[in-house]
């Protein structure tokens, strides 16, 4: 409602002017919707929450802004660049969802010398990569077997030859991050990246003796593999810290120790030993086999000549889908190969060039953060810096553009699936938030959307920092019970 403001006036001129000047001044925004101060107090519900947890509220960032609003409703600490870990998938998934769109595919082309005759193939085989970051180990025998029954071929009397000059990357140590070099989400980027650059192992607990079996996914081709795991007792847990995986990378020997709780049942454990073309020749050669062929030649890196001839072409699920399932699942190398999409430039995929590609979109998104520090953009790396005032801008802007239903899709659900499974599952916010998380040490971080009871859509930022950072899980449960029943009702 306008307010009217009634005066006696002895001079006319002040008041015709008053009379001209009213009507340009704006209407008064709802409550919730004007923006506060840098600082301005927390909602008593978060400040006793952040007593509860004994985190201090200076090693926490907020900021909170109805998607329908001019402006943020909460803004705390942030204009603060921070770690968010794995919530910068969020800038890597909206930039290449805005950049290439959600039907975007990446090829995979496999071509050769000459074309097969008689079930044989005389010359090299070449498989040329464009960065799909999907292709399974189901998808990649799949194009095997499509290929082979197409051309009816057995025989391969020449090499594997693999095309990797879709990117260009600079020297990778998986042991950088954590020193942990063989655990799958420390795999790297790779332009012919198969089943996410790791082997899969499946554990299954004696019930009644000591012992655990192991089984392999596929029998890799140059892998021995000695399980001296024995099954224990007690609750599941952390299970997989209760393990011991030595890996002798020039011996091609794995060794699995230390136990596995009954409790647990079956579980997958995923593993990256290998990494380019061994990694393709552990995969290939048992999976030609078991299709029925022959192949005695080598798997080395080279370049697919000009007169090669074009067998078969693998097209991967579309951005869309493979977004859906990096948010979900929080699939750090998938995240590096959307990062390296980002690379507009001819010739090699860089991270530089993803980098130049990401500030470039942002940019013409209105989106100006000059704070921004991205590394590989998976949000696995310690240099990685953004504020949540930025992430809260960002989320805003994704509400209202053509690609948000792939986008919101994308997140985990309070409660119901991806890594918020079994998160939020008794609170109010169940079903009612899609939210990214973060974590690695000394840092927790979470991003995304909430509905409260009135049917109003709220982005929220959550990041915290410092030694207790992981006892923010508290905070964000009163935090987002705050936004689902009183956000949009208390002036703050």
């Amino acid at each position: 409602m306008r307010t009217f403001v009634f005066f006696s006036c002895h001079l006319r001129r002040l008041c015709r002017l008053l009379a001209l000047l009213l009507p340009l001044l704006p209407l008064a925004a709802p409550a919730a919707d004007r923006l506060p101060r840098e600082g301005a107090p927390l909602p008593p519900e978060i400040v006793r929450a952040l007593g509860s947890a004994g985190l201090p509220a200076s090693q926490v960032a907020i900021a909170l802004q109805a998607v329908d609003a001019p402006s943020p409703r909460l803004l705390h600490n942030a204009s603060r660049p921070q770690n968010p870990a794995s919530v910068m998938k969020l800038v890597t998934t909206y930039a290449a969802l805005e950049k290439l769109g959600p039907a975007y595919t990446w090829k995979t082309d496999l071509l050769a010398d000459g074309q097969p005759r008689d079930g044989r193939l005389t010359g090299n085989l070449y498989l040329r990569g464009s960065g799909d970051p999907a292709m399974t180990l189901e998808r990649f025998w799949l194009f095997l077997r499509q290929w082979r029954e197409r051309g009816d071929l057995r025989q391969i009397n020449g090499d594997l030859v693999t095309d990797r000059r879709a990117y260009q990357l600079p020297p990778f140590d998986p042991a950088a991050f954590d020193n942990e070099p063989l655990r799958a989400y420390n795999a790297n980027a790779d332009a012919l990246l198969v089943n996410y650059g790791a082997l899969r192992f499946t554990l299954l607990a004696d019930t009644q003796g000591n012992t655990v079996r192991l089984i392999q996914e596929v029998p890799q081709e140059g892998l021995t593999v000695s399980n001296q795991i024995v099954a224990g007792n007690g609750e599941c847990g952390d299970w997989r810290e209760k393990l011991s995986v030595r890996f002798d990378g020039p011996r091609g020997r794995l060794e699995l120790g230390g136990t596995f709780p009954r409790s647990c049942g079956e579980k997958p454990l995923h593993l990256a030993l290998f990494s380019g073309d061994r990694y393709l020749n552990a995969l290939f050669r048992p999976l030609w086999r078991e299709l029925g062929g022959s192949f005695t030649g080598q798997v080395r890196e080279g370049a697919v000549p000009a007169d090669a001839g074009l067998l078969a072409r693998w097209e991967s699920p579309s951005l869309a889908e493979l977004v859906r399932d990096t948010n979900k699942y929080s699939s750090n190398v998938m995240a590096r190969h959307l990062f390296l999409a980002l690379d507009d430039s001819a010739g090699s995929a860089t991270p530089a060039g993803a980098r130049r590609g990401l500030q470039r979109l942002l940019a013409e998104r209105n989106l100006n953060f000059p704070e921004l520090v991205v590394e590989n953009g998976s949000g696995l790396a310690r240099g990685d810096r953004i504020a949540a005032r930025s992430l809260l801008q960002l989320l805003v802007t994704a509400w209202r553009s053509p690609v948000m239903p792939e986008f919101v899709a994308s997140l985990p659900v309070a409660g119901r699936d991806g890594t918020l499974k079994r998160r939020f599952g008794s609170g109010t916010a169940a079903g009612r938030a899609h939210l990214k998380t973060g974590s690695i040490e000394g840092v927790r971080a979470w991003a995304g959307y909430v509905n409260d009871l009135q049917g109003r859509r709220w982005a929220v930022v959550v990041m915290a920092s410092g030694p207790q950072a992981a006892a923010a899980w508290g905070v964000v449960d009163n935090l987002l019970e705050w936004i689902v029943s009183q956000a949009g009702k208390d002036p703050g």
